[in-house]
């Protein structure tokens, strides 16, 4: 019994927080899992930068509504769909995934969510679990599951490494440079290959 786990975000569909900054001039806002491993402390800094701001998760999912998934993207999850499960796991938030996932068919995802004041500002965050992709992962495995993973980021080689298979894909330099022992791919069709190989 295998079960594909993607990462959602550089992977399926573009960085949301990138899409954000660029659509408010916030340069600061650029900042994602593939600059910070710490989690926490990339969300305390992004919360602190919307207050100063004054933006909310309005403004957040007004820009959300105008992403549309990678090229190649829907293509990639429906065959892979066909043929295997697929959940995807990501640190995103219900509140800015729904969307997306709507535009993928609506494939399983395990994220986390937001704590939202009644004026729609963000004033923190709740994580399903701690480490929720690896530990999700393991999870998975307890009930007889093998897992192969791929995603892009820091928060992703925990998963990706307990796995049977795990690749990289549309990584950063330097985490394809300090995981020179992943498979790293580009292409969709490149990554599916791996995938059916690894079934």
């Amino acid at each position: 019994m295998n079960i594909v786990c993607l990462d959602m975000e550089g992977v399926l569909v573009p960085e949301i927080w990138i899409a954000f900054a660029e659509a408010t001039g916030i340069p600061e806002l650029k900042r994602t899992t593939r600059d910070e491993p710490d989690y926490d402390k990339l969300m305390k800094y992004r919360i602190e930068i919307l207050k100063e701001h004054g933006l909310g998760l309005k403004e957040i999912q007004d820009t959300i509504k105008k992403i549309d998934p990678l090229p190649g993207a829907k293509k990639f999850l429906d065959e892979l769909r066909s043929i295997t499960q697929v959940i995807i796991l990501s640190d995103t938030f219900e509140q800015f995934a729904t969307p997306l996932m709507e535009k993928l068919d609506w494939p399983t995802i395990f994220c986390n969510t937001l704590e939202v004041a009644d004026n729609g500002e963000i004033t923190g965050y709740k994580m399903r679990v701690e480490k929720s992709k690896l530990t999700t992962v393991k999870a998975l495995q307890s009930i007889g599951y093998e897992t192969i993973a791929s995603g892009d980021s820091f928060n992703d080689l925990g998963m990706i490494r307990a796995s049977k298979a795990g690749f990289l894909f549309k990584s950063t330099d330097k985490i394809k440079a300090d995981n020179p022992d992943l498979p790293a791919f580009e292409e969709f069709d490149d990554l599916l290959d791996a995938i059916k190989k690894a079934l």
